[in-house]
């Protein structure tokens, strides 16, 4: 099971980091005046609707495959990617919105740094790894804040351009060994949901520090739906094999 929601994601601590990461739990459980809450909570709810969604299409793909109705599991891969890629330009925004609006407060929330344990595949644990050396070299909070807003947008964009790949390959039964291709879904999108849950506690963690008046504009930047990046379009791929998928 992925991380969940509070848990994992920021409260382990290792040495040398855990007055921060208090903190960080700190902001977590923290109480927020109501209306800051109604804007958490219906950021946090659309971002779960989509990743619900996304969730479902990708369960009923390995259920379907499990059934060797291959054709539709391949149809409900390519609906996931769809999916994943407008929650993806989503949480890309936040972290724009979470950057630019920080420029302008003078207390950022402290944050601690991406954990490589909370993630499975290889561009996610390297993200990750980066994330806190730098966490360790920077001793600015303000630093160390715009670095993670970074990191973790450029790991998501990273995740779904993988995933999109993926799910193409599986889509167009293009793989050599479609199997490694449904276990890659399956590990990247178990490491889009620790960036999803790293985004949110972000949110929660900003709306403490961002001034009253703010907020309505912080709010209506949040609220816009940003189009997921139009990728470039590229020749059908050379169907290699007629494999099961």
């Amino acid at each position: 099971m992925p991380p969940q929601l509070g848990g994992s994601v920021f409260l382990k601590r290792k040495p040398g980091t855990s007055s921060s990461r208090r903190s960080v739990s700190d902001d977590w459980i923290a109480w927020l005046p109501r209306d800051k809450v109604q804007v958490f909570d219906a950021v946090v709810h659309r971002w779960e609707t989509f990743y619900a969604m996304t969730s479902v299409s990708l369960d009923d793909a390995f259920s379907l495959r499990a059934r060797g109705e291959l054709v539709r599991a391949r149809q409900q891969v390519s609906i996931s990617a769809e999916l994943l890629s407008h929650l993806a330009a989503s949480l890309v925004s936040a972290c724009a919105i979470l950057t630019d609006r920080g420029r302008n407060v003078s207390n950022v929330p402290n944050v601690a740094p991406l954990d490589a344990e909370n993630f499975r595949g290889e561009t996610a644990q390297t993200a990750a790894s980066w994330n806190e050396f730098l966490h360790r070299v920077l001793f600015a909070s303000r630093s160390r804040y715009f670095q993670k807003l970074r990191i973790l947008s450029e790991t998501l964009q990273k995740l779904t351009a993988e995933y999109n790949d993926a799910a193409q390959d599986i889509a167009a039964a293009s793989s050599v060994t479609p199997g490694d291709s449904w276990e890659k879904l399956e590990c990247l999108q178990y490491d889009f949901t620790t960036c999803l849950r790293e985004a949110e506690v972000l949110v929660k963690s900003f709306l403490r520090a961002l001034p009253g008046e703010q907020l309505a504009a912080f709010a209506t930047e949040l609220d816009a739906v940003p189009a997921p990046e139009r990728r470039t379009t590229v020749a059908p791929r050379t169907r290699i094999s007629r494999a099961s998928a």
